[in-house]
């Protein structure tokens, strides 16, 4: 369930940068983008600049941070499972809603509802495979939390390249299929455990063993992990004056940083505006539809190959050497895609790009989608859900998820907008902003690749400059060591 609950989310937001770019979808909503689109003379970056259009994309995020925000507290009360199976339902009935839709408000109110979704399982998924997989290989398994997110645009954007040559009526088929992941995470949460964390938390030890043992397997012996689990729910509760009231304090400052750099950074990477709109951008540069569709087709299989190595190395490279390498790598990507633009596009009054300049931004678009498989794609996910303690685990994840949802939202909402105003330049900016969050990253986060959930403390302890927030370690070791 929490693979198929990333695969939802990321294949409804997917297919509409898709679908917006259908003939058939703008001739019903938005008939003035059609007509703009045609005209001889249209500027080649300002197609696409209706905010009514970008709306239809980025209502999915702020929905989602409206439920990110409730997320955190009922995640603590009910469990990881019971939020994982609320987020499936609001899938489903928002899939429903856009394909029914007969106009823009049903488009919104459906969105809105798929956001709502998406608020509930970006908080309890992560958590979900972080709190049940072994330490040696956590890395791996939350990673596989991004590779359902890749398989889901894989699968969005086929869906899209497919049902774009249906006439009048494909776009409908294109957005109600948003609800057959969303049918997989209902049912499976159905089947699956609560996490042990989650049920010692709500004052229920024997689930919890019970839930270990089956999680890891019949034979296995799970006794010092389940001690560890009991005393590390027993110190949160000793402090449980209020998770978000704790982040104020010297001692969590650490965390807050992180909770806000991480989210922010991943924003600023510019992959999500280029996720959710890169068939727009390839019409941008002049591929046709179907065209423009097979190129999202193609950075989604390269998107999906690097995350794939990704889960491979994540646990032996360590995370710090991901962030570093694949930054350096999406910024000189970057800057290789606006010089090409400025040269290439706009200029003269031109309205489209030669034929191997624009292939040539597809290779640079899949070299920087490569990189950022690699590192920031799937490392978003593993480090903000492994460095916070339980006592403040459904918080920081909530303010993670609420972050990153509310920045989708002011992205995709800009973008087009942006993309007219600022042309080629606007690669410069994201170019800039990956230098600063590699910086960021080489200075300040520690490696945690192999290190217990229950001993994430320590590592702190020993950073050249959080050590001074964190206080002396040797108490938080001994918990882990009883």
């Amino acid at each position: 369930p929490p693979p198929a609950a990333s695969s939802s989310a990321t294949t409804l937001a997917s297919q509409s940068g898709g679908v917006t770019q259908m003939e058939s979808f703008l001739e019903k909503f938005f008939p003035e983008v059609l007509k703009g689109m045609k005209g001889a003379k249209r500027d080649a970056y300002c197609k696409y600049d209706n905010q009514m259009l970008t709306a239809f994309t980025s209502s999915l995020y702020i929905a989602g941070v409206l439920s990110s925000l409730v997320a955190s507290r009922v995640t603590r009360r009910v469990g990881r499972q019971a939020v994982m199976l609320t987020g499936g339902a609001l899938f489903l009935a928002g899939s429903a809603v856009n394909a029914a839709a007969v106009n823009i408000a049903m488009l919104i109110v459906g969105r809105m509802l798929l956001g709502f979704g998406v608020g509930f399982t970006a908080q309890a998924a992560p958590l979900y495979l972080a709190e049940t997989s072994p330490a040696k290989w956590r890395g791996a398994f939350t990673t596989a939390y991004h590779v359902f997110l890749v398989i889901g645009t894989l699968a969005a954007t086929v869906a899209n390249y497919f049902t774009n040559r249906i006439p009048g009526w494909g776009w409908r088929v294109s957005l109600g299929l948003a609800g057959v992941p969303a049918i997989v995470v209902v049912l499976g949460a159905l089947f699956v455990p609560d996490t042990p964390s989650s049920l010692v938390l709500r004052g229920d030890p024997d689930r919890a063993r019970a839930a270990l043992q089956r999680i890891r397997g019949a034979d296995a012996d799970v006794g010092d992990e389940f001690k560890d689990i009991v005393l590390a729910v027993e110190e949160a509760r000793r402090n449980d004056e209020g998770a978000f009231e704790r982040l104020r304090g010297k001692g969590y400052r650490h965390y807050l940083v992180m909770m806000v750099a991480i989210p922010t950074f991943f924003d600023l990477t510019g992959m999500i505006v280029i996720t959710v709109f890169s068939p727009v951008l390839f019409r941008t540069v002049g591929f046709d539809s179907q065209k423009a569709i097979l190129g999202s087709v193609i950075l989604s299989l390269v998107n999906l190959f690097a995350v794939v190595v990704s889960t491979f190395v994540v646990d032996r490279a360590g995370r710090r050497f991901l962030f570093l390498a694949g930054g350096v790598a999406m910024m000189l990507c970057q800057v290789a895609v606006a010089w090409i633009l400025a040269d290439h596009l706009g200029g003269h009054h031109a309205t489209t790009m030669a034929r191997n300049y624009a292939k040539g931004v597809l290779v640079l678009m899949c070299l920087y989608t490569c990189s950022f498989g690699m590192s920031w794609g799937p490392l978003k996910w593993v480090v903000p859900s492994e460095i916070y303690p339980v006592e403040i685990r459904s918080a920081g994840q909530a303010m993670t998820v609420s972050i990153a949802l509310s920045l989708s939202f002011a992205q995709t909402q800009v973008f087009i907008t942006l993309l007219c105003a600022m042309k080629y330049a606007i690669f410069i900016f994201y170019a800039g902003w990956v230098l600063v969050m590699t910086v960021f990253m080489a200075a300040l986060l520690p490696e945690t690749k192999g290190v217990p959930l229950e001993a994430m403390r320590t590592v702190w302890a020993k950073h050249w400059y959080w050590r001074r927030f964190v206080g002396d370690a040797k108490q938080d070791s001994q918990v882990n060591c009883l």
